[in-house]
C-alpha cells in the first residue's frame, strides 16, 4: 500500500538536527526545473503565485538559494509546514515508524515530483497548478507528464489522500480500481447533517495518513479509522470513496486556525 500526500507552500527553515537519510527520486528534473525558476522576475513570481513583492523577493531568494548539498536540507514531510503535516505529527514518529513511512508514504511536490518522507529537500515555493510563463515549463503537468506516476510500485492499493491539483499527476496514470480516495465530513451542528469544512479535512488526512503508518494498517482494516473523532459512515461510503464523519471535530489542538 501506498499512502499519497501533497506538498505545502509554507516551510520551515533547515535546521542541523534534522537529518535526511534519502535522496528524490527525480532530483535530475527538480535541478533542471530550479534553473529555469532563477530566470523569472519579482514580477512574474507576483503574477503567477498572486503574492505581494515582499513574498515575491523571497520565493526568489529561496530559489537562489536552493541546493542539494545534504548539509542544508531537511527531511521533507519536517520540512513542511500545514494543515495536513499538523495531522500526520511526523516529529513523534519512532525510528520503525520512519521506516515504515519511507516504505509506504510519498509526497507529491510541485519542484521534486515525488518524495519520500524523509528524503532531503530545500525550501522552495511552487505549486503544481502554477502557470509558469510561455515555453517548456509553462505546464507543470506536461513537464511532469508520467514521471511521477512511473516512482509507484505497478500494483497494490493507493490511498489518495492528496489535493485534486496533485493527484492530477498520477491517478490518471493508475487502474481506477487501485486508487481509494478517503472523504472526511463533519456534522453541522445547525442543520445536523455533515458537511466538508476544509481546515478539518486538510488535518484528518494528516492524521489518516499517521493512523496508517504508526498502526500498519492493512488494506481490508482502513475503514476502522477512529482517531480525532472521526468514524466510518457506510451509508455515505463507496468501495473507492469511504466516508469518514465526525460529530466533533476532535484535532482542533492540531491546527494554529483553530481554537
Amino acid at each position: 500500500m501506498i499512502i499519497l500526500m501533497h506538498s505545502s507552500k509554507t516551510m520551515r527553515t533547515p535546521v542541523a538536527a534534522m537529518a535526511p537519510t534519502g535522496t528524490p527520486a527525480l532530483l535530475d528534473r527538480a535541478e533542471e526545473l530550479i534553473a529555469h525558476l532563477r530566470k523569472l522576475s519579482e514580477g512574474d513570481v507576483c503574477r503567477i503565485m498572486s503574492v505581494s513583492p515582499e513574498l515575491a523577493a523571497k520565493t526568489l531568494q529561496q530559489y537562489a538559494e536552493w541546493t542539494t548539498e545534504p548539509a542544508r536540507q531537511a527531511p521533507a514531510a519536517a520540512t513542511f509546514v500545514g494543515d495536513i503535516y499538523s495531522g500526520l505529527q511526523v516529529d513523534s514518529f519512532s525510528a520503525a515508524d520512519r521506516r515504515y513511512a519511507d516504505k509506504h508514504l510519498r509526497i507529491l511536490s510541485g519542484l521534486y515530483g515525488i518524495l519520500r518522507p524523509f528524503d532531503g529537500i530545500s525550501p522552495y515555493r511552487l505549486e503544481m497548478g502554477y502557470r509558469l510563463p510561455v515555453g517548456a515549463y509553462a505546464n507543470l503537468y506536461r513537464f511532469w507528464g508520467r514521471a511521477i506516476a512511473d516512482q509507484l510500485p505497478p500494483s497494490g492499493r493507493i490511498v489518495n489522500l492528496a489535493a485534486g491539483e496533485y493527484s492530477k499527476t498520477v491517478v490518471p496514470y493508475l487502474d481506477p480500481e487501485r486508487v481509494v480516495t478517503p472523504k472526511f465530513l463533519t456534522v453541522d451542528p445547525a442543520s445536523r447533517k455533515p458537511k466538508f469544512v476544509v481546515v478539518h479535512a486538510k488535518i484528518a488526512r494528516g492524521a489518516f495518513a499517521r493512523w496508517l503508518v504508526v498502526r500498519r494498517v492493512k488494506e481490508a482494516a482502513v475503514r476502522e479509522f477512529d482517531d480525532i473523532g472521526y468514524r466510518y459512515d457506510e451509508e455515505l461510503s463507496t468501495p473507492r470513496e469511504p466516508a469518514f464523519v465526525c460529530q466533533e471535530f476532535g484535532g482542533k489542538g492540531l491546527s494554529v486556525r483553530l481554537t
